[in-house]
């Protein structure tokens, strides 16, 4: 069925501000559909963080626009790998098929079809081996912005073929968390792969959390301001997930741990002494 097409192309890499990347695909989608305004999700994705960067545009792409998604995180650039057109009811993801684009299809109401590029009608006359966010992906999503139907970009795959991300380690246990941190955002937060509604602490338990130089107390909150300044805190993130914070100050550095790190997080007894200010 023809696209109608989009007004909006959203961008996701990992490509970073200090290079000219992101202004490169920024021009290839102006030049081709220069009616489509482009928004920036992030591009400071840390280098070739699939799990990142899939995770990022499924907490974000309801809250956008309709649009073609165009997400370049992209380890296997050059190699057989595919690139895909992934289409739902509310939105169209470009980019390569490793697991990045398929969270956020399913927040979007999941896949309805799946196409491999291969027809480089779409694509720039000269493809490098080293940018195809650049050559192949920005081109495709500047063309399907414009109206071109999906299935004119290569052949139907089957949507069972088409890889998800790594799987997070994550395991509830009764009152114990195990859990991966998926992301770090600029504040120092430390989001995991568990959703909070799954854990059954109330608000005000008191819990410790283990990480692999120590274990630190928190308290079960609302929101950051509910224990004192500098203090650690557990809480649900704006994406419903389970998240560590620090009340004013960067979780990531007081527990000085990082993503992919597991923390283990279970239900403690009351401090005895009031925690410091």
């Amino acid at each position: 069925m023809q696209q109608p097409g989009y007004g909006w192309v959203s961008l996701t890499t990992d490509y970073g501000h200090q290079d000219g990347f992101v202004a490169a695909c920024h021009g290839v989608l102006a030049r081709i559909a220069p009616h489509a305004r482009t928004l920036d999700v992030t591009h400071t994705v840390p280098a070739q963080a699939i799990t990142v960067a899939a995770t990022v545009l499924a907490h974000t792409v309801n809250y956008l626009p309709e649009a073609v998604h165009l997400v370049v995180v992209d380890p296997g650039v050059g190699t057989d790998r595919r690139g895909v057109v992934v289409d739902t009811d509310r939105g169209t993801l470009v980019g390569p098929d490793n697991g990045v684009l398929i969270p956020a299809a399913d927040a979007l109401g999941g896949a309805r079809a799946a196409f491999e590029l291969t027809d480089s009608r779409w694509w720039l006359p000269a493809v490098s081996r080293t940018f195809h966010g650049r050559d192949i992906f920005a081109p495709v999503a500047a063309w399907l912005a414009r109206g071109t139907d999906p299935a004119e970009t290569g052949p139907p795959l089957d949507l069972d073929e088409l890889r998800r991300p790594p799987e997070p380690h994550r395991h509830v246990d009764g009152d114990s968390v195990h859990a991966e941190v998926i992301t770090i955002d600029h504040f120092g937060n430390l989001q995991l792969a568990v959703d909070a509604a799954d854990v059954r602490w109330p608000v005000g338990q008191w819990l410790h959390i283990h990480t692999d130089q120590a274990v630190i107390r928190a308290q079960r909150v609302a929101t950051f301001a509910d224990v004192a300044d500098q203090q650690p805190l557990v809480l649900a993130d704006s994406a419903g997930a389970l998240a560590v914070a620090v009340n004013g100050g960067s979780a990531a550095e007081k527990l000085a741990t990082g993503r992919g790190r597991i923390l283990r997080i279970e239900p403690a007894e009351p401090p005895t002494e009031p925690q410091g200010a």
